[in-house]
């Protein structure tokens, strides 16, 4: 059994098409065909439903492929820890962040890839469950999201800071003034928020609840940066997390109002409960553990009002 075998069956379950596999694996489609047949008849298992074409996994495939994605998260951990022992840290890291938190990334990312050179990031948008997927499918090293999920049991987390929630406006005529907002009086103005589906919608819309109001949304999107953008170029308002004030643009172009009560969640790390971690997951985790971002982002909200 050779580890290129199990990259090309797992590879193959996750794309569902034999001549795609073989391209992302840069083999020709009969390589890996054959190298998978090589492993079922070593494994005494049929692993993959043939016709005409690919016709998915079979049961025992799957349990395979499981395994084969476990196997290949620890071979990716020796080998950096070879890495380590020639005092190099060289690899790719794969993070998942929810929307919400994009803007934040950069904060976490940017020291470590000063610190360690070698360290290539992937950088994926993800709603929290399919976080949660990945991470459990080891197609992720780690993921920022909220920490009150309860999917997350079974995990390793690690806070960062707790995210509130403002209105913003490139109008400020449309706050009329004010220094704070109540929820039903942002339910009144004329918003853009993100789409019902995000958790940062369903958090917002428990709070307008809690009110007693059904607030103006004329009109919604699932990207914070589109978000971002409709404001700066229309009359609407929005409200959004904190952190996002740390746009550069942001904080110069728009007119900032804190709402209350205020509700706030915790964001923070989350990957897999491993002893020990990969040496670039645990080196990037150990400089992120000692970045103070809660005070970072206080203090740039503290700035605006």
């Amino acid at each position: 059994m050779f580890i290129r075998q199990l990259k090309y069956l797992v590879t193959l379950a996750e794309v569902g098409h034999f001549s795609r596999a073989a391209e992302a694996c840069h083999v020709s489609q009969p390589a890996l065909s054959s190298a998978i047949r090589k492993l079922e008849k070593e494994l005494d298992l049929q692993l993959v439903r043939r016709g005409r074409n690919y016709e998915g996994m079979t049961e025992a495939g799957l349990r395979v492929v499981g395994w084969a994605q476990h196997l290949l998260s620890s071979y990716e951990a020796m080998r950096q820890e070879s890495d380590k022992a020639h005092a190099r840290l060289e690899g790719t890291l794969r993070i998942g962040a929810i929307p919400t938190a994009m803007p934040v990334v950069p904060y976490l990312t940017a020291p470590c890839q000063e610190a360690y050179g070698g360290i290539d990031i992937t950088l994926l948008s993800l709603p929290s469950d399919e976080i949660v997927r990945r991470l459990d499918s080891y197609d992720l090293d780690l993921g920022v999201t909220f920490l009150d999920d309860r999917a997350l049991g079974g995990f390793q987390l690690h806070p960062l800071f707790a995210e509130r929630y403002v209105m913003v406006a490139r109008d400020a005529a449309l706050l009329k003034g004010r220094s704070t907002l109540t929820w039903a009086e942002a339910a009144e103005l004329p918003l853009c928020l993100l789409t019902a589906n995000m958790q940062s919608r369903q958090f917002i819309d428990a709070a307008f609840r809690s009110a007693g109001k059904r607030p103006r949304v004329q009109l919604e999107t699932d990207s914070i940066f589109a978000l971002y953008a409709q404001i700066r170029f229309s009359d609407l308002c929005a409200i959004i997390p904190h952190s996002v004030l740390s746009l550069v643009e942001l904080r110069q172009e728009l007119t900032v109002v804190p709402i209350t009560p205020e509700m706030s969640r915790e964001i923070g790390l989350v990957l897999r409960r491993q002893d020990p971690h990969p040496p670039i997951t645990a080196a990037v985790l150990a400089m992120i553990l000692q970045m103070p971002l809660q005070a970072r982002f206080d203090g740039l909200i503290s700035a605006i009002y």
